[in-house]
């Protein structure tokens, strides 16, 4: 790797944020050092056995178990957790970055797996799949009328590199029926959504987590960008749980000058272990942005600390969730694992910007409730601090430790009290469900648009909002959305053009009213 390292094992630093499917994996089995000695390990198994064969009734003793696990687990922090041996593919894909499957995102509407779109490039556009096209049959196999669970779909739907899978389609817009066979092939699972310019100086790189791809799809987009000219860059990690930590690491040292301190970490034993910048570095010169907000965590912070302490970056946005710890992921013999916290760590300033959980996990993850109760989402003399908690950057800046990254400068959170979840809901597969939706219904009035025909038959009209308030109140979800009408059709129409045309129409259409890029770019 290109960090300097005095020891850096492969660590997982993850958070459990709102919105964010990160952690809470629990079950147990093989060596047992989260007892407290021989006899309570003799204690447990004595009763398992005793269980399984004594007991009157037939009892799962694995979800016993699981719920023994869970305990231990409770009493220590709230991101030492347990991935189940079923979960465990699932965990180690989205990580590793990629799977072997068909390439399509999909889902189940009337009790039929539908195409939303087929992945740039992957298998099923490569065999002539389309939006909107029904996936009937995987072999002899019925997938439809069935509500088959997602897990059972995805089993048939993946499989070995260069298998193939005869798929019977039915194509409404052509009200046909055909079969297709599907070769299948490895499927990215891409961690950084976007590289683009926003301006003639300006690049802008969004990650959404840190997975073994990351570093090499950022170094990727971070020189596409220079090559067109970018000479200052906003990296955005809002809603980005976090990750391996090396990763955050080796983005970090892009901006880095040789041997400057990114972060450290302090086991059990005391030990202390740095990681340093090199020599290596593509963007370290021009200005740099961090864009965080209250659930950008873990390695995501990370960054954020080894930028603001080195006074290399400056961070705008709303004060981070809070997560210092890190985790190590060790296996249990049996296809499950354990995410043990086995270190803190510090920013280069020597900030622990852990936030408290001695009052429990539900306390911990109600956070973000009491964030804007108090105010603090809108306001940022709102942010409460200590005094004691105070450091300085290499250049002297006062910043602060004991809970997140606390910006330099703060934008409030989009729309009025009460609307906190709002830009969840944009972003949410609700959204993706809806505009695919509206567009089964009439696909061919959309068909030889470009994109600015597009986005001016959505403007024009008030139709897809005010369907799209009927669709959200018969999810049984209540918002208004009416004082946020503006918010609501731009990302109506962002979603259009992700589904008709590409991601980068997506991020033109929902960046360019966003407020924190805004706030970066001078504009009101």
């Amino acid at each position: 790797m290109r960090i300097k390292k005095l020891y850096l094992p492969i660590i997982l630093a993850t958070a459990l944020a709102v919105g964010v499917l990160i952690g809470g994996y629990l079950n147990f089995s093989g060596p047992g050092r989260g007892f407290a000695s021989n006899a309570n390990r003799s204690k447990l198994n004595k009763l398992i056995e005793l269980i399984e064969s004594e007991y009157v009734d037939d009892i799962n003793t694995d979800s016993i178990v699981d719920l023994t696990v869970n305990g231990i687990l409770e009493k220590l922090d709230p991101h030492s957790v347990y991935i189940a041996k079923s979960e465990m593919e699932q965990v180690a894909q989205s990580m590793k970055g990629d799977f072997v499957g068909i390439g399509v995102n999909f889902y189940m509407y009337n009790d039929t797996v539908a195409i939303i779109k087929p992945i740039e490039n992957g298998p099923s556009e490569i065999a002539g799949l389309k939006s909107g096209d029904r996936i009937l049959y995987a072999g002899k196999t019925k997938l439809f009328g069935r509500k088959l669970p997602t897990d059972s779909l995805f089993s048939k739907l993946k499989g070995e590199e260069g298998s193939k899978v005869n798929l019977t389609i039915y194509r409404k817009s052509e009200n046909r029926k055909f079969n297709v066979a599907v070769t299948r092939g490895v499927v990215p699972i891409k961690s950084v959504d976007i590289a683009i310019m926003l301006d003639k100086e300006t690049g802008y790189v969004k990650i959404n987590r840190f997975a073994e791809t990351t570093y090499k799809e950022f170094h990727n987009g971070l020189l596409g960008l220079k090559k067109q000219g970018a000479t200052q860059l906003i990296v955005d990690v809002r809603n980005n749980g976090g990750g391996y930590m090396e990763m955050a690491a080796d983005i970090a040292d892009e901006f880095l000058k040789d041997d400057e301190l990114i972060v450290k970490t302090k086991n059990k034993k005391g030990n202390i272990d740095e990681t340093l910048a090199t020599e290596a570095g593509n963007f370290e010169t021009g200005k740099v942005y961090v864009l965080i907000n209250e659930n950008t965590a873990s390695a995501s912070e990370i960054l954020a600390g080894a930028l603001q302490d080195n006074d290399r970056g400056t961070v705008v946005g709303r004060r981070s969730f809070g997560k210092g710890l890190v985790q190590k992921e060790m296996p249990l013999g049996d296809g499950s694992a354990v995410r043990l916290t086995v270190a803190r760590y510090y920013t280069p300033s020597g900030r622990s910007i852990q936030k408290p959980y001695t009052n429990g996990t539900d306390d911990y993850f109600s956070d973000f409730e009491k964030r804007f109760v108090s105010g603090e989402l809108f306001a940022a003399d709102s942010i409460k601090v200590a005094d004691s908690l105070k450091f300085k950057t290499k250049k002297g800046r006062i910043v602060y430790g004991g809970g997140g990254i606390i910006p330099d400068v703060f934008v409030p959170i989009e729309g009025s009290h009460g609307d906190e979840a709002l830009g969840m809901l944009m972003q949410s597969g609700l959204m993706s469900y809806f505009v695919f939706e509206q567009l089964d219904k009439d696909r061919k009035s959309f068909r030889n648009l470009t994109f600015p025909q597009m986005v001016q038959k959505l403007n024009a009209t008030d139709v897809y909002f005010n369907n799209f308030k009927s669709y959200v109140s018969r999810s049984g979800l209540v918002f208004n959305l009416d004082s946020q009408k503006a918010v609501v059709k731009r990302y109506i129409a962002a979603e259009f053009s992700r589904q008709l045309f590409d991601e980068n129409k997506y991020f033109q259409m929902v960046l360019k009213e966003d407020v924190m890029v805004k706030k970066v770019l001078g504009k009101k």
